[in-house]
């Protein structure tokens, strides 16, 4: 009945949850890669009754696909196309080194991750299993036949225990989740179009600039390797400069780049701006860059990122605003306005430019949220957490120099909670994905937005958008999801059109000072550019802030 349960939960016929249970399904084929040895038995226990499934009868399944009495009171009710795609499951290799599978679960991030599995999948006595499924996953992966899950169950040093109330405790939260998310996207779709339909008179956009191509100014690139001497922190930063300036001063942008990412993966999106007649600064953050994961797993490091990088990475934001008034009278003669500068960023480099907006690290709320059950759905929260290993102190990013920040699939809920968000009174621009996995839009961008009591906030959400670019990371990866998952992603062209749109735009308000571009920050904007389109662009203001707080307790309330 348990294992029924469960899937019905995610056989719907919807895209979101589709997507949502694969990934929950790469999670848990992570978790069985642990060092097992040889277990003889696994317990699924439901207090006050205890199931035993041995693992010889799995074993015979797999390999024979004979079903022995033991295993038969298990598959009873489930179909023929089902018992063969479990014993398809149980034999799948995963293909992955090892090495660098053991040095994940070995940094702070992994063993946290299999902490809270291992409050689902125990050892007998209800124990933690996080030592046994490290060691089961990682010999299974040494072993000849490979990381499969048979393997791991035969690796684990002890029976398992399948604790049942968890298991179904963690499915709640999952489908709670899956129900907000999808509830929250179609709302937004709905107050989208409300807030297009109050906008009077009506605007033609078809005889505005289309904000979505290329702009006039021809664009250079220069890289500059710097160090900050106070921090004895040595990055580089790739700098593009508009081979014309504007009238007046120009504008100048400072990008924040994402976790294990560089500079160079948000060209597109950075030179988009430029060719707008920016001045735009990507900085490298070299505690949590590519290169930072590159030496974890060769060894050199035991943590995905440096914890540091809380502080490094918003300090790194002025040091190059620093940089560039020092360079401005005589590299750019003194063209650059440096009093009204405006920070973008993904992900991690979300958390970055709230950071230097304002926002202060709430160590209580996030020790709140850290031990909260179930949390770890939220995957935000595995990176977040690692900020209860810095010192207890008051932390002060604001640079007033920062005029406005716009922050794509940011992290910042839990770190920065209510009361550090409310602190941020500049102009703030929050994007999320509808698809996105790793900082879901309704906890991590949805919930900090009703947060924020800047009158000029912006919510913007890409249906479909899964956080990162999943063509640039991997050719394959895009249709490795579609056939997979059975949905359709939207093309990253139009993904960037509808942020290249959004960054001009908003910039061009806040940071150029530029009122005519007032109409594109606009609802009705992301209705005319979602015209004909299957994923579109919703987007909302302050003005839709009540509903969406409304939303927000009937979830809460829904959950009770």
């Amino acid at each position: 009945m348990i294992i029924t349960s469960l899937q019905n939960r995610f056989s719907r016929n919807n895209p979101t949850r589709r997507l949502r249970a694969f990934i929950l399904g790469l999670f848990a084929a992570t978790m069985t890669t642990l060092p097992l040895k040889a277990a003889e038995e696994i317990e699924f226990v439901y207090t006050p009754l205890v199931f035993s499934l041995s693992v010889a009868s799995l074993e015979t399944f797999a390999k024979e696909g004979k079903i022995d009495a033991n295993l038969k009171q298990f598959l009873a009710r489930v179909t023929p196309e089902a018992r063969e795609q479990f014993r398809e499951a149980l034999l799948t290799k995963i293909d992955i080194d090892p090495v660098l599978l053991s040095r994940f679960f070995n940094s702070v991030m992994g063993a946290d991750m299999l902490s809270r599995l291992g409050k689902s999948i125990t050892i007998q006595g209800g124990i933690n299993g996080k030592y046994a499924l490290r060691g089961a996953i990682v010999s299974a992966a040494f072993a000849p036949g490979g990381l499969t899950l048979l393997n791991v169950l035969k690796k684990f040093p002890n029976n398992i225990q399948l604790q049942g109330e968890e298991i179904l405790g963690l499915a709640k939260t999952i489908d709670y989740a899956i129900y907000v998310s999808e509830l929250f996207t179609k709302d937004m779709r709905l107050w989208t179009a409300e807030e297009a339909a109050a906008v009077k008179p009506a605007i033609n956009y078809a005889s505005l600039p289309d904000l979505r191509q290329r702009g006039s100014f021809q664009v250079k690139k220069e890289v500059w390797n710097l160090t900050d001497s106070s921090r004895n922190r040595s990055l580089y930063v790739d700098v593009y400069i508009p081979q014309t300036f504007r009238d007046g001063k120009t504008p100048v942008i400072i990008f924040s780049h994402g976790l294990a990412s560089r500079p160079e993966d948000y060209a597109q999106a950075i030179e988009h701006l430029a060719s707008h007649g920016f001045l735009v600064a990507a900085p490298q953050h070299p505690g949590s860059d590519i290169k930072y994961l590159q030496g974890m797993l060769a060894g050199y490091y035991r943590n995905i990122f440096d914890r540091d990088e809380f502080i490094n990475r918003p300090k790194d934001i002025s040091f190059v605003i620093d940089e560039l008034a020092r360079r401005n009278a005589s590299q750019f003669q003194g063209k650059l306005n440096l009093t009204n500068v405006g920070v973008a960023g993904h992900s991690f480099g979300g958390y970055t430019a709230i950071a230097v907006a304002g926002a202060s690290i709430d160590f209580d709320n996030l020790a709140k949220d850290c031990n909260r059950p179930y949390s770890g759905i939220n995957i935000a929260i595995l990176l977040e957490c690692r900020a209860l290993e810095l010192p207890r102190q008051v932390y002060n990013f604001r640079d007033e120099r920062v005029a406005a920040v716009f922050a794509a699939n940011p992290v910042n809920r839990s770190i920065f909670g209510e009361k550090g968000l409310s602190k941020i009174s500049i102009p703030v621009l929050l994007g999320s994905g509808s698809y996105d996995p790793a900082a879901n839009p309704i906890f991590e961008q949805a919930i900090p937005f009703t947060w924020l009591k800047t009158p000029d906030k912006y919510l913007a959400m890409v249906e479909g958008q899964a956080h990162v670019n999943f063509t640039e990371l991997d050719a394959g990866m895009q249709k490795t999801l579609e056939s997979v998952v059975d949905i359709t992603l939207p093309n990253q062209n139009l993904i960037e059109g509808y942020a290249g749109a959004l960054l001009v735009a908003f910039f061009e308000v806040y940071i150029a000072n530029n009122d005519k571009f007032r109409p594109f920050l606009l609802s009705s904007y992301a209705e005319y550019l979602s015209q004909g389109q299957k994923f579109k662009l919703d987007f909302i203001t302050a003005a839709s802030d009540e509903k969406l707080s409304q939303l927000i307790e009937k979830l809460r309330v829904h959950r009770q």
